[in-house]
């Protein structure tokens, strides 16, 4: 394994420098060194789910499913910057998470205070030229729900273990924990909840013209060099995998399910295990 151990990092260096940033280091070592009372412990399934590397493709599935409501979609064009500044789109959303999750309190809520405040200043029109404002309890509740059932839903195909069934539920309630103090309102506390609020939200669901762009800049033409687009679209092909049919149809995506289940899952699948490979790696040569 010791003579893996320059490939791993070199792996783990490249995929940390994406997703967290350059200065990655710095920002954890704030998020998980800063003394203080932390809101979960490894053993909580938010934890569990959060720092496993089925994380990846949860985040693309989640990307995909919440740009197909037209309001999150127009909001994402207009104000995110994700076509510009992408990566820095990225490391923004990772940093929220990992600072909510495995935070303390203190920084958790500072976090928290300081999206709702961009949140606050976030308006416009949607594609249907409704109006629509990022603060808003019924959008951010299909921002939450669309990407936490993102997240188990690919920890529970790609992970390193999967939750039981009331291991399910808690992860539901804990994730709601930092939703509710950002302004959703009554967050599913179980996975059923979870489910039935999904389906709610169905009937106002579209891929808006934006939202075709969307998809084809984050799975066709992603900001990466060439030589790093394989492993990109691997562990893409296990994002696009997690969605249901009906959603792979909305953005002109394969929607077969024996294409989904056979091909793009276990692609999905073994690009996830190599990057868990490589962040263990780091971990065994910095602890």
């Amino acid at each position: 394994m010791n003579a893996f151990s320059p490939l791993q990092r070199s792996l783990a260096q490249a995929v940390r420098n994406r997703v967290a940033g350059e200065d990655a280091d710095e920002r954890a070592e704030i998020i998980w060194r800063s003394p203080g009372e932390r809101r979960f412990v490894p053993e909580d399934p938010v934890w569990r789910v959060h720092a496993d590397a089925a994380m990846f493709p949860g985040g693309v599935a989640s990307l995909l499913l919440q740009m197909l409501h037209p309001m999150a979609m127009a909001g994402v064009a207009g104000h995110s910057g994700y076509r510009s500044d992408p990566w820095g789109r990225l490391q923004r959303t990772s940093t929220y998470i990992a600072t909510t999750t495995f935070g303390t309190i203190e920084h958790a809520q500072a976090t928290i205070d300081h999206v709702r405040s961009i949140h606050a200043r976030v308006r416009g029109k949607d594609a249907l030229g409704r109006p629509y404002r990022a603060d808003d309890p019924h959008l951010l509740m299909w921002v939450h729900v669309a990407e936490i059932a993102s997240f188990l839903r690919a920890f529970q195909r790609y992970g390193a273990d999967q939750l039981t069934p009331q291991e399910c539920d808690t992860y539901v309630e804990q994730a709601g924990w930092s939703a509710e103090r950002l302004g959703v309102i009554d967050p599913p506390r179980t996975l059923a909840e979870l489910e039935s609020v999904l389906a709610a939200y169905r009937p106002e669901l579209t891929a808006t013209d934006a939202a075709l762009d969307a998809a084809r800049f984050l799975l066709v033409e992603p900001p990466l060099p060439l030589a790093a687009r394989p492993g990109y679209w691997a562990i893409a092909s296990g994002g696009v995998a997690l969605l249901d049919p009906w959603a792979r149809r909305e953005l002109r995506l394969p929607s077969s399910a024996l294409l989904a289940r056979g091909v793009m899952a276990p692609v999905g699948r073994a690009s996830t295990a190599m990057v868990r490979w490589a962040m263990a790696g780091t971990e065994r040569t910095s602890a």
